[in-house]
Formats: C-alpha cells, sequence, structure tokens
C-alpha cells in the first residue's frame, strides 16, 4: 500500500533522486525546498507531474511567529516566482464547514480583489488603487454541496474572466507528523482537488485550462495507516480500516495558515502596497 501524500518533498529520498528531478535548498524565515521534475516520468508512480515544488517548513502555522512579517514576505517572494504577470483568479478549494478541509475558502475571502476598481472608479487615475493588479477571488464550494465539480466552475470562471492565471489554496495530505501545519507546499503543476484524502476531483492545471495553474497548500490531515507504518515499520493490511488524523488545534491552525496564506497572495500580487497595508485588511 503506498503511502499517501500531496508533499513533493516526502514523495522523493533524500539520499538520491530519479534521472530529471533535481533539489535546491534555500530559505531564512522558512526551511525550503525546492524539487523540480523536468517530465511527466514520476506521474504515475509517485503522482507528481512536470513542474516545480516548492515546499516551506517551519514552526507550527497556528501559532503567531516573532518573525511573522519575513515568513508573509518570504512566502510572497517563492509565490512570485511561479505566478505570471497579468489578471489572476484566486480559487479557495474545500468546505467551509469541515475545519481541516478549510483552509482555501478562507484564505479566499481574505483575498484584495480588484478586478472591480478600474470601472468603478473610471476617470479617477490619481486614486492609487486603480494602478493594482486586477484580481478576483472565489470559494466555490465542493461537490457535494452544489452538485457542480469545481473544475467545471473554475473552467467557466476562466472562460468569463480570460485571467492570466489562478492560484489555486486547498488544505494537503501529509505522510511525515513533524509537516502537519508546519508546511506550506505551491507548484506550478496544478492540483487534483481532494486528492490527498483519496477522493480526487477533476484536475486543475494549465493542461486542462490551458492558462498558468499554481497550487497552495498546508497539509491539516494525515492517514492513519501511515502513522502506524512510520513509528511501527509494520505493513498494513489492505482491507484493515483507516481514517484521517487532523491536529487538536486544527481549527486555530486553519484560521492562522489560511491568513498567512492570504498575506503572502495579497503581497504577490500587489508588490506596491506594504505589510502594513495588507495587514489593515485583516
Amino acid at each position: 500500500m503506498g503511502i499517501r501524500t500531496d508533499l513533493a518533498v516526502e514523495s522523493f529520498a533524500e539520499e538520491r533522486l530519479p534521472e530529471g528531478v533535481r533539489r535546491e535548498r534555500r530559505g531564512r524565515a522558512f526551511e525550503i525546498t525546492e524539487i523540480v521534475i523536468e517530465d511527466d516520468s514520476c506521474l504515475e508512480t509517485l503522482g507528481k507531474g512536470k513542474g516545480r515544488y516548492i515546499t516551506l517548513e517551519g514552526r507550527s502555522l497556528s501559532r503567531y511567529a516573532d518573525d511573522y512579517e519575513d515568513m508573509a514576505r518570504e512566502l510572497a517572494g517563492e509565490l512570485g516566482r511561479l505566478v505570471p504577470e497579468g489578471d489572476i483568479l484566486v480559487v479557495g478549494l474545500g468546505n467551509n464547514d469541515i475545519t481541516p478541509d478549510a483552509v482555501g475558502p478562507q484564505a479566499a475571502s481574505r483575498i484584495l480583489a480588484t478586478r472591480h476598481l478600474r470601472d468603478e472608479l473610471d476617470g479617477d487615475e490619481e486614486n492609487f488603487l486603480v494602478s493594482l493588479r486586477r484580481v478576483s477571488a472565489i470559494a466555490g464550494g465542493v461537490l457535494g454541496q452544489t452538485g457542480i465539480e469545481t473544475a467545471e466552475i473554475v473552467r467557466a470562471l476562466a472562460e468569463q474572466l480570460q485571467p492570466a492565471g489562478i492560484i489555486a489554496v486547498d488544505a494537503l495530505a501529509c505522510s511525515d507528523i513533524s509537516r502537519l501545519g508546519t508546511a506550506i507546499q505551491m507548484t506550478d503543476a496544478g492540483i487534483s482537488p481532494g486528492s490527498g484524502v483519496a477522493n480526487a476531483r477533476k484536475e486543475l492545471s494549465e493542461k486542462q485550462l490551458g492558462i498558468p495553474v499554481i497550487a497552495v497548500g498546508v497539509p491539516t490531515v494525515v492517514d492513519m495507516h501511515t502513522i502506524v507504518r512510520s513509528l511501527t515499520g509494520a505493513d498494513i493490511e489492505v482491507n484493515s480500516p483507516n481514517m484521517m488524523v487532523t491536529p487538536r488545534d486544527v481549527d486555530r491552525l486553519t484560521e492562522r495558515a489560511s491568513q498567512l496564506i492570504a498575506f503572502g497572495i495579497n503581497l504577490a500580487l500587489h508588490p506596491a502596497l506594504s505589510f502594513e497595508d495588507v495587514r489593515g485588511l485583516f
């Protein structure tokens, strides 16, 4: 039985990498690992397609850190390397009624949406807001709530709004307990919503939508079978009952992680805004 994880950093052994995969480390406020996969050779075996996967690791995201501003700026800087120029659509994936799955909707609710400002402030060219990048944000719910696949909603919006790129925010699953609520992954390879909990929906990616899709997420759950294997080394029977485990303070983790992600997105998309400007949004 394979280990269930959304994190590329957990999919590749530390000591060696397959051909066509390279790793780079950096970071100040976070320990940052970037894994670049040059082709789709790992797609079937590891579920990771061609793209760049950047993982930021630090202390628990459920706590406010003294270097919060440095964390937000470093997150924004890494995200800025992936996001194209032009209009951006931010999509919050997940179910706001289920706390471990609410990272996406809560982050989307904190995004500075500016697409409408140029029309509303038409003729007021001296207004600073007119110069901001055009950004839209939505949290469309999940299939069980709407009867509509998330990918169908996003495709329809992309066709109407014609953004240059999409940022999709979601909760993730990890295999290492130490990364539960302590890591943020971003990738330009897109995302299959729900894949970490074996409930994958239609893929959101450049291949499917024709524009770059940058996925950003925080692991809020870990597979119980994975925990048992990591602690005991024992194999788990295929038919053994399983469940997803989440931290005790998942409500605080979801709130604060989504806020940090929103901070990073706002700073990355609107570099003219200061940290204080963005903090005023919350």
